[in-house]
């Protein structure tokens, strides 16, 4: 597999992709979302042969690589169910004539400017945290920094953007609610 044979990862795919599919469905209870990791895991088995480790369980290592594959998915859409939550939390609380004034094009407009306003490399530490959903351990090992500086620029971040969200007014409420 390893030197790039196909019928090896021919064989490894029809030896496991059953087995491996069961593990994630259950994860996931999500037959599309379960196709799509399982997909994910071998594409990069046969992309990254490099990276398979020697070892004598490669069930295992499988199961491992799908289970952070599906963590990953999971916590994508946390963030994108916190975003929506909060945009539905707004709209419930706010008046009709606020409404009528913000629409959500406006918003992620007045956020987007927020963001491209940073300095280049807290902007690039803030959307790769925010809109790429790294944890601040992966965006340190990408930078080449520390966990902690890499937390010290994401709260530094949200901290300039929500002042100045705050001074531009009107939408403020609810773009604070989305930056938490």
């Amino acid at each position: 597999m390893k030197s790039g044979d196909q019928r090896a990862f021919t064989v490894i795919y029809n030896r496991y992709w059953r087995l491996l599919y069961g593990h994630i469905y259950k994860m996931l209870r999500d037959e599309e979302d379960a196709k799509d990791i399982l997909q994910d895991v071998f594409s990069g088995l046969w992309l990254h042969p490099e990276k398979i480790p020697e070892t004598s369980n490669f069930a295992g290592y499988l199961y491992t690589v799908a289970r952070h594959k599906v963590l990953n998915a999971i916590r994508k859409n946390k963030y994108k169910n916190d975003y929506l939550g909060a945009l539905a939390a707004y709209a419930t609380e706010a008046s009709d004539e606020t409404l009528q004034y913000i629409d959500s094009r406006d918003l992620m407009a007045a956020i987007e400017k927020e963001i491209a306003s940073l300095p280049p490399r807290m902007r690039q530490v803030f959307e790769l945290s925010r809109k790429e959903n790294l944890s601040n351990k992966e965006i340190g090992k990408l930078l080449g920094t520390s966990d902690e500086t890499v937390k010290k620029q994401i709260h530094k971040s949200l901290k300039v953007i929500r002042y100045n969200l705050k001074e531009s007014g009107g939408a403020a409420v609810l773009l604070l609610a989305l930056l938490r």
